[in-house]
């Protein structure tokens, strides 16, 4: 077998070398078979003097034309088996005739002319057998490299163990070409790592031009969010797929693969840092208590109870109407339980409306939980503009109903999960969400009038915060899937703004803020400033490996759609009602204290809800939220597909 070395040598020749060996060879063997030709004929090799020149130029003339235009040069090591065997044979019987017929039917002097039948089959076994010699050495080779040059070519940002461990995975699954690593360390640069040079990151733009690079994988689990935001925006703008590997948390568990590596976590382009958790506040209302949550199912809920989990709790209820977002998170924190190496809590899973008293009334006399988790609600302003009964059923009513029964059954801290769009709100959602706040702040403060206010220990507050990167109907997912579909990707307004939090800082506000809580509270984060939708669109395209399609790139692949405002859609959201929020214990978490309804106001409000309710009077049930949320101005007419049927 010939050594690897130079086979690889041979392989890594330009094809016009390649072809032009090819060549040669054939030229040889014209020349070889003509000589043992003659040797078959006469029985002796033929001397100098004797030597059948014109014999051998006849070949040569007659067969490299031949040989070229039937396509043995084209792939002489890609494959081979019967079809190449065929094209061989063919060549050489558009050969054998002209040859043949100058030599065996015209006959030339000195020739004999047997040569014109002879020499023909010898140079066709000979050229066959090169062909099968070449390919039993080069095949396999030259597939694997030809494949690999079909590969995505890769640049590895970052030459650190996550680097070095990257680099093996792609070598060992074959899924890409590694072309080299970047590194921020100028003492690497110019190095070897692995065989492929480390380069500097100044050096990338043209690199990646030069190299053909398609894709940029991220193996800097350790960097901070501010220096992986500076190398993500220095990415942008050169053409190539950006994707990442998780934190050093999410690897700690084993080796890296390729299977590791994801799109690029959008709140690394937040325009701040992350929020740092007090681990004394998360522990304060969890650790050794009855942990309820509602919504457990729900991106934010699922999310709490993983928190929750690790905060040691002495039991967890998961509470869900949802069968099939209940058995998921269940299944998960049975898992987490099984392999944590202390004991955890198995975690309860509890079918249940929070709309159905009787049911919520049940569980609380069951497990008498310390702490309740609210953030089962309706959250999706289109659906819930279409289906306003429900909306408001669900969102008010429900709150109403497990705030009683942890009022009746001893709870000590009840926190709600609100949301921005309460704040003003322009859609039915927004509004049932400040309606919600209002219900618990209106409890709170009629339980501490209460003659036994001091025996009712129950502490109600409400965390606020803007949207949440990856939930359930986030733009995220939504861009990401269109932007596979090749587009185009749209949003509602091109002036359009959004606060945005990562889903596990989301969890960890809402359990430090209860710890925090003294009775009607509303809490909300420094969440930065608002990220215009269109730039994060265009970001996560470019982010993809191709171009925004616009007036100043029309040949670009992916076209930013403006369709429009929905019902009750704002440009912007806000945090606060009123100006001027209070410190917390938290030095990033503010507490707002905002004019309310007193109790008796707002029962008989919640009354007439009620009866618009039974009465499936949607129409009705907006304008009574106008009169209880007065900043609620909504920006459209009534949307609610039931009434517009029966109106209509």
């Amino acid at each position: 077998m010939m050594p690897a070395s130079i086979v690889n040598f041979v392989l890594g020749w330009p094809r016009w070398l390649k072809r032009i060996f090819a060549l040669s060879v054939d030229i040889v063997l014209c020349v070889a078979s003509v000589w043992i030709a003659m040797y078959l004929r006469l029985g002796e090799w033929p001397t100098l003097d004797n030597w059948p020149v014109q014999a051998v130029i006849t070949s040569i003339v007659i067969g490299l034309p031949i040989f070229i235009v039937s396509g043995l040069y084209r792939a002489i090591f890609r494959y081979g088996g019967q079809a190449a065997f065929m094209q061989i044979a063919r060549a050489m019987a558009l050969y054998t005739v002209p040859f043949a017929v100058i030599y065996t039917f015209i006959g030339v002097e000195n020739v004999p002319r047997t040569l014109g039948l002879i020499q023909p089959i010898i140079l066709f076994m000979a050229v066959a057998a090169s062909r099968i010699i070449a390919q039993t050495i080069f095949q396999s080779d030259y597939t694997d490299l030809w494949r690999k040059g079909a590969l995505p070519r890769v640049l590895i940002y970052g030459a650190g163990q996550s680097g070095r461990e990257l680099s093996a995975a792609i070598a060992s699954s074959k899924e890409m070409r590694q072309i080299g690593f970047i590194d921020d360390d100028p003492l690497l640069w110019g190095s070897v790592l692995r065989g492929l040079p480390i380069l500097s990151p100044a050096d990338l733009p043209k690199e990646v031009e030069r190299r053909e690079i398609s894709d940029i994988l991220l193996a800097i689990p350790s960097a901070t969010r501010t220096r992986r935001k500076e190398i993500i925006q220095e990415l942008q703008n050169l053409k190539v797929h950006v994707r990442t590997l998780p934190s050093m948390l999410d690897l700690a568990r084993g080796t890296v693969s390729v299977s590791d590596l994801r799109e690029p976590e959008i709140e690394d382009l937040l325009s701040r840092p992350p929020v740092p958790p007090d681990e004394a506040l998360l522990r304060r209302n969890i650790e050794g208590k009855i942990v309820m949550v509602t919504g457990a199912g729900g991106s934010i809920g699922s999310e709490l109870c993983r928190q929750i989990m690790r905060n040691d709790p002495a039991m967890l209820l998961l509470i869900d109407h949802s069968e099939f977002n209940l058995y998921s998170i269940h299944s998960e924190l049975l898992r987490t339980a099984a392999e944590a190496a202390d004991s955890l809590p198995v975690p309860i899973a509890l079918l249940a409306s929070v709309c159905d008293d009787q049911r919520i009334e049940a569980i609380f006399a069951a497990w008498r939980p310390s702490t309740v988790i609210h953030a089962a609600a309706y959250k999706h302003v289109p659906l819930v503009e279409q289906n306003a009964i429900e909306g408001i059923r669900n969102n008010v009513v429900g709150t109403l109903t497990v705030a009683r029964q942890a009022l009746k059954h001893g709870v000590d801290n009840f926190v709600l999960i609100s949301s921005d769009k309460a704040v003003r709100p322009t859609n039915i959602m927004g509004a049932t969400k400040r309606f919600a706040e209002l219900v618990l702040q209106a409890l709170q403060e009629e339980m501490e009038a209460s003659p036994d206010g001091a025996a009712s220990r129950t502490v109600f507050s409400m965390v606020r915060f803007g949207n949440v990167l990856g939930s359930s109907g986030s733009v995220i997912p939504l861009f990401r899937e269109q932007i596979a579909k090749g587009g185009p990707v749209t949003i509602t307004h091109k002036d359009i703004t959004r606060y945005f939090m990562t889903v596990s800082e989301a969890a960890q506000l809402v359990l430090q803020a209860g710890a925090m809580a003294r009775g009607g509270d509303v809490f909300l984060l420094d969440m930065g400033e608002p990220v215009r939708i269109y730039d994060l669109a265009r970001n996560i395209i470019e982010l993809s490996g191709v171009k925004v399609r616009d007036a100043d790139c029309p040949d670009g692949e992916i076209e930013i759609q403006v369709t429009g405002l929905r019902p009750g859609e704002k440009l912007y959201e806000e945090l606060l009602i009123e100006e001027n929020p209070e410190p917390s214990e938290h030095p990033r978490i503010f507490r707002a204290r905002e004019a309310f309804l007193s109790w008796p106001q707002l029962s008989t409000h919640l009354a007439d809800m009620n009866a618009a309710l039974a009465q499936g009077n949607a129409e009705e049930a907006r304008e009574l939220l106008r009169r209880i949320v007065p900043e609620f101005q909504p920006n459209s007419p009534l949307v609610d597909w039931t009434h517009r049927r029966n109106a209509g």
